[in-house]
């Protein structure tokens, strides 16, 4: 009788075991795709914000152009057209940032650090452990129970 009670509680165990495993891989699954989301999410926002900052940009550039323009031709004085050089740099630059390319080529630069140069990405003191976030959060604990 008691072969079979623990032959009973063998399978128990089991089944709970393979509840577990399927019950952290789903919540691991659910962790991923929520980081991705917010990645995507973080990443539409700074589309967005390039795109609204184009748009200001764009009329400062235009108004200063012109502004420059008018005034090189009126005191014929082309020197004061140089300004719109530099200008033109950051425009072109927040146009590819807005509607260009600059996020695939700095997507693959970055893939190229990961593969080629990891040891750049190395966190200073290495990789956080479990026993050395206890350590700083019993020394956080410690001085909000002095105060």
């Amino acid at each position: 009788m008691g072969f079979l009670m623990s032959k009973s509680m063998d399978q128990n165990f089991k089944k709970q075991q393979e509840f577990m495993l399927l019950n952290s891989r789903l919540q691991l699954e659910r962790q991923i795709i929520l980081q991705t989301q917010m990645r995507e999410r973080q990443m539409a926002m700074q589309i967005a914000w390039s795109r609204e900052f184009l748009n200001y940009y764009g009329v400062f550039f235009s108004l200063a152009t012109l502004g420059f323009t008018v005034g090189a031709v009126r005191k014929r004085r082309p020197g004061l057209f140089t300004p719109v050089i530099p200008l033109s740099f950051i425009l072109a630059y927040q146009v590819d940032m807005a509607y260009g390319t600059l996020m695939h080529r700095i997507r693959g630069q970055a893939e190229d650090i990961m593969v080629a140069e990891h040891d750049c990405l190395d966190l200073p003191h290495g990789t956080p452990t479990f026993e050395s976030i206890e350590k700083a959060r019993r020394a956080q604990a410690h001085l909000l129970i002095e105060k």
